[in-house]
């Protein structure tokens, strides 16, 4: 979120995460996190420790949103932090940000059959902004598959609140058909839309992230190991693996393995697209890397190095171990996305409520 913003002119005033590694994480590539960031859980966070700011950020925990995790929805245990993000927002009274970008999976907008966005959406409205909301996959800038559901509140002005009017919501690539008719049928929140372009297209693709490792590099896998994931892949798949061994050319791809009718199968992807990155708990969220050709194939898991090349944080130092690099930037938010965001949105909106204050600025 920091890289993305700061791309556009933003800076950094306070960052929070409850998780001590993820702090070492950020801290090991921003030498100034000690001045800025608390490492405590958000319901033990004082609004007086908020400085007043232009923007609030936050992307909450999905674990009881997504399809992954057991849809407990936004009073589980994880993702009701969203709560207290909105607790702070209250507490902070006039000095409340005028902006405010929240971030999650695409499940949110079903959880709990739309409940649980509708309450979130009401309860931003309650402290008086207006929302907005879009889908952006991080396909669009980098080669993993990534979508991810984004919500705007603009603070509205005390005396304007009542003009804020819902436009006709067209379909469009960051508003498919289930966001646009989630809020074509949901009046009772205070919309304010805002139309955007549609992302680009990048033409960059697994192979240009793949770090090259000799093939004696301890981050391969045993041939027996390798030969174990092969012999978990479907026959289709294992058909899709011989016919990159046999090729003249190395070619790749990625498996993540999953429970399929109780038994633990190996899914390959092929399309030079990586899978969404996850955090590695449980050990089925490791993506694997699958280079095969010239008769012969390897396996390992993605490196931390690709996994920042994944997310558009290229240059992101790694000072922290492998499952340690794995899981932050599984839980991290494309920077790409977030710098597209910041100059088609966040900045436009800066831009309009500075003008519009000074406008109405007393002489």
């Amino acid at each position: 979120m920091r890289l993305g913003l700061e791309r556009h002119g933003w800076s950094i005033a306070l960052a929070n995460d409850i998780d001590e590694q993820k702090f070492e994480m950020y801290k090991g590539n921003f030498r100034d996190a000690g001045e800025h960031y608390i490492v405590r859980d958000i319901h033990q966070l004082s609004a007086d420790e908020v400085p007043a700011s232009s923007l609030a950020t936050a992307s909450f925990p999905c674990n009881d949103l997504s399809l992954a995790g057991a849809r407990n929805g936004l009073r589980g245990q994880h993702s009701s932090a969203f709560w207290g993000f909105i607790r702070i927002l209250r507490e902070m009274g006039n000095r409340r940000p005028p902006i405010v970008l929240l971030e999650n999976v695409t499940g949110f907008l079903t959880s709990c059959g739309g409940k649980d966005f509708q309450d979130a959406l009401l309860a931003m409205n309650g402290l008086g902004y207006g929302t907005d909301a879009f889908i952006i996959d991080a396909v669009s800038f980098v080669p993993q598959s990534r979508p991810r559901l984004f919500v705007v509140g603009i603070l509205n002005e005390e005396d304007s609140i009542s003009k804020v009017l819902r436009p006709v919501v067209l379909l469009s690539k960051v508003r498919p058909r289930a966001l646009a008719d989630f809020i074509r049928t949901h009046s009772e929140i205070q919309w304010r839309i805002r139309m955007l372009p549609d992302p680009p297209e990048t033409e960059d693709r697994l192979v240009d992230v793949v770090e090259d490792l000799p093939e004696d590099a301890p981050e391969w896998w045993s041939k027996e190991r390798t030969e174990y994931l092969l012999n978990q892949m479907s026959s289709r798949h294992r058909r899709i693996a011989d016919e990159m061994i046999r090729k003249r050319n190395w070619s790749y791809g990625t498996v993540f393995r999953r429970i399929r009718h109780e038994k633990s199968m190996a899914e390959l992807r092929i399309d030079g697209i990586a899978g969404c990155l996850r955090t590695p708990r449980g050990g089925s969220g490791r993506q694997i890397l699958f280079k095969a050709g010239y008769g012969r194939c390897l396996a390992r898991l993605l490196t931390p190095r690709e996994c920042a090349r994944l997310m558009g944080a290229n240059g992101y130092r790694i000072k922290v171990s492998l499952n340690q690099a794995l899981f932050g930037f599984g839980d991290a938010v494309c920077v790409r996305v977030i710098s597209w965001i910041a100059k088609y949105y966040l900045n436009r909106v800066a831009d309009e409520i500075a003008t519009e204050r000074a406008v109405h600025r007393p002489v």
